[in-house]
């Protein structure tokens, strides 16, 4: 087996672990939708929200978007735990395959679920009153996919660590909620108290929303040329490290 069939086939496994639960989908639909609507438009009236000519619906749509990546690849993330317990995981250790192509293709499988309802989200983009064009389509497809693989690759870390998913799933609550809250989804980065804004910068996500932004609604902080190396250099970054501890555990799966 060659390292590309294996990282297909491990992302294909994924890919039908994902698709194959459709509830999980139609949630992970309607949840965004529920805080586009109605978190939007309550906000949205309380406040006059000056941020962009769309008002605060077309401001946090990006981020919402977001959101629904960082939400699916960390929590699916527990599929390396469902793994060690059934015995799946060693059946992929004895074969000739290197720790960081597994991590790979786990990571794309992941990505997969993640950016079927990126797509799905961006068809919506009428719902807020977003124009959707073919440039706008691609460009904040691709940026998806790297914060998809970067998300992914923390979830997979996350889970390298524990052995139950109860443990998992505490981990990723102290986790996620603070990811996606200091990320700027639902509030301008700028004029932040000093403090917060550094904790802001060093949250991954703050640059995925904010690439997202400048390419959807022509807002953004940062250039996206800014954004987009950082979100490489976390995705590379978590893709080695999960491998690096997962060759660690290796013994003790085994």
């Amino acid at each position: 087996m060659t390292e590309i069939e294996g990282i297909y086939t491990i992302w294909l496994r994924e890919a039908k672990r994902y698709i194959r639960y459709r509830s999980r989908i139609i949630t992970a639909i309607f949840t965004p939708l529920l805080w586009l609507l109605v978190f939007g438009m309550g906000l949205g009236s309380a406040i006059r929200f000056g941020g962009t000519a769309g008002g605060y619906q077309q401001f946090i749509y990006p981020g919402i978007i977001s959101q629904t990546i960082l939400f699916t690849c960390i929590s699916a993330g527990v599929g390396i735990i469902i793994d060690k317990q059934y015995g799946f995981l060693k059946e992929i250790m004895v074969a000739p395959l290197s720790r960081s192509s597994i991590i790979f293709g786990k990571a794309l499988g992941i990505s997969t679920g993640a950016i079927i309802q990126t797509i799905i989200l961006l068809l919506l983009s009428f719902v807020v009153g977003v124009p959707m064009t073919p440039l706008i389509f691609i460009g904040s497809l691709l940026i998806a996919i790297l914060i998809a693989i970067g998300m992914s690759g923390l979830g997979l870390l996350i889970a390298s660590f524990l052995d139950s998913m109860e443990g998992f799933n505490l981990v990723m609550s102290f986790v996620v909620l603070p990811i996606f809250l200091l990320s700027g989804a639902l509030f301008p980065v700028t004029g932040l108290p000093s403090w917060l804004e550094f904790i802001v910068y060093l949250d991954p996500l703050t640059y995925g929303v904010d690439a997202l932004r400048n390419i959807i609604i022509g807002d953004s902080v940062l250039p996206l040329e800014i954004n987009a190396l950082v979100l490489i250099f976390f995705a590379i970054l978590t893709i080695v490290l999960s491998a690096f501890i997962f060759t660690k555990k290796e013994q003790d799966l085994m």
